[in-house]
């Protein structure tokens, strides 16, 4: 068994990017692009069952039809919601994404949040 009991579900490469930067603690961050396949899907719920699963995705409409697949698909997710006024998380600044994932109990690096 790996690690990295906790994953976090994004919709894109610079978003994981940005995550990856702030984080200290062993964490899988998937990318889904977006959109989400039934292939997709199975490969996700194999590879999330009997993880703990945080979904963060953009605060527009593709993030909100993203989030609500997920949430059908994964029941026991948390939700991480960035404020609206960022738009996405790839531009969200990094002291606040600092504070919303230590708030969810992740390890962050220090420079974020000083």
């Amino acid at each position: 068994m790996s690690h990295e009991e906790k994953v976090i579900v994004v919709e894109g490469k610079s978003d994981k990017k940005r995550l990856e930067k702030l984080i200290n603690e062993p964490v899988k961050i998937i990318c889904t692009n977006g959109t989400l396949s039934i292939d997709k899907l199975e490969e996700l719920f194999d590879e999330l069952e009997g993880k703990d699963v945080y979904i963060l995705t953009d605060a527009d409409d593709a993030g909100a039809k993203l989030r609500k697949q997920l949430l059908h698909e994964f029941p026991n997710a948390e939700h991480l919601y960035i404020d609206k006024m960022y738009r996405e998380v790839a531009t969200t600044p990094f002291e606040y994404l600092a504070r919303l994932l230590l708030s969810a109990n992740f390890l962050v690096n220090k420079t974020y949040y000083m």
